[in-house]
């Protein structure tokens, strides 16, 4: 059974910082890709950062440079740390994994960049 619990969402000045968290319940966690996605209102959920296994980071072209994901295996967490926050970035952040057989989202944490 795989359950992904975020946290660390809020409201935040446009040139901000958040730090968001993923909590993982996974025995297998640390051979698994691990990534964030985001949904805005009336828009399709996009990928923001994915992790892989070893470690290896990629980012969507929107936070280059901006956004870092990192992950602890011994802690089951996955991070993604967000700098400059831009009202473009405001969203429901939502922790995912998959598997052969399907995804698996957490419940979301809302993230808004407003003045």
């Amino acid at each position: 059974q795989v359950q992904l619990v975020e946290s660390g969402g809020g409201l935040v000045q446009p040139g901000g910082s958040l730090r968001l968290s993923c909590a993982a319940s996974i025995t297998d966690f640390s051979i698994r890709s691990m990534a964030w996605y985001r949904q805005a209102p009336g828009n399709e959920r996009e990928l923001v950062a994915s992790i892989s296994r070893s470690g290896r980071p990629t980012y969507a072209d929107s936070v280059k440079g901006r956004f870092t994901i990192s992950r602890n295996n011994a802690k089951k967490t996955v991070v993604l740390e967000m700098n400059s926050l831009k009202p473009e970035d405001t969203a429901v952040y939502y922790c995912n994994t998959a598997d052969s057989l399907r995804n698996y989202w957490g419940q979301g944490t809302q993230v808004t960049v407003s003045s």
